[in-house]
């Protein structure tokens, strides 16, 4: 990782104040839908075709911090027998550190990761620079605690195996040179039992979950809504305003959750989105149980999409 000491905004101009951007995790399975989330977002914010300098909101793949595998490794790789799925397959203090940059409002240069050669590409960086919002998105990123610990709000992209599977065959062939037999084959050896034993049960420490992926067009919708309402705070406030570990909500929002998914709150131009929180205790007298007792807050828009996570 390659750090620039000179704290620069995205218009590149010196200022005294640093830029503590969002921290937004997105973890889910492979093939989930979690790169096409982040680019829905992106495009919805008017991001993605903007200069990387200029940008507000940032995204950053967990695949460029795959560690450098040794010789026997990379014969392993080659014949598909080497275990990418594995939380010993990624750099974690590598991983930290750059995201503890980030958080400073550092400039920051990762590597590209070669899916063929299954080796990082030094010769072609991407530049980090200083956001207001960072989506840092991978299979494992909730699974190391420190590391899951820095995100202000966590994202899981659930989508179930059989379509994870089938759009995984028709990429690794197409975009990385895998022939069937060896896509399957790692599938069923390494990718699936990772999956169950590392990624899906970190879904427990996400606060807001996604069924069907990039597919859910309404969750992405009210997951555009709330950073664009960050965004339209942090320009109105300053570049800390709404930032706060200890009580956000699992939304990032600080204060009750009023702030903007209270009871009632406006997400889109034409849709009201009503939180059903958690029951609340019975009364020591016996008394007739609520029909709908869940431990989860639901978010019904338009019969809809977006389990929440109470904190």
């Amino acid at each position: 990782m390659d750090v620039d000491n000179t704290l620069l905004l995205p218009n590149c101009e010196h200022k005294t104040d640093i830029k503590t951007p969002f921290l937004i995790g997105v973890a889910g399975g492979t093939a989930s839908g979690k790169s096409t989330v982040c680019k829905k977002i992106m495009e919805q914010l008017g991001q993605a075709d903007m200069d990387q300098a200029q940008r507000q909101v940032v995204t950053i793949g967990q695949d460029s911090f795959y560690r450098e595998l040794t010789t026997a490794e990379k014969a392993k790789a080659q014949k598909g027998l080497f275990n990418f799925d594995h939380p010993d397959a990624f750099n974690e203090n590598l991983m930290y550190d750059t995201l503890q940059e980030v958080l400073k409002g550092r400039i920051v240069k990762v590597p590209c990761y070669d899916y063929r050669s299954n080796s990082l590409d030094h010769e072609n960086k991407l530049t980090i620079y200083p956001a207001d919002v960072v989506l840092f998105e991978g299979i494992l990123v909730f699974y190391f605690p420190k590391i899951r610990d820095l995100f202000h709000m966590k994202l899981f992209v659930d989508t179930d195996s059989d379509t994870r599977l089938a759009r995984r065959v028709p990429r690794d062939i197409n975009e990385r040179g895998r022939d069937l037999d060896a896509v399957l084959t790692q599938y069923m050896t390494f990718v699936k039992p990772a999956f169950e034993e590392f990624c899906s049960p970190t879904k427990k420490f996400a606060d807001v979950i996604i069924p069907r992926g990039a597919d859910n067009t309404v969750a992405i919708d009210l997951i555009v809504q709330h950073i664009r309402d960050f965004l339209n705070n942090r320009s109105r406030y300053g570049s800390t305003t709404n930032i706060n570990h200890d009580n956000t909500n699992g939304i990032g929002f600080r204060g009750s959750t009023t702030a903007a998914i209270g009871g009632v709150g406006r997400l889109t131009s034409n849709c009201l989105v009503r939180i059903i929180p958690p029951p609340l205790p019975p009364p020591p007298t016996p008394a007739p149980q609520p029909i709908e007792c869940t431990n989860q807050k639901y978010m019904k828009i338009n019969k809809a999409v977006a389990y929440i996570r109470p904190h």
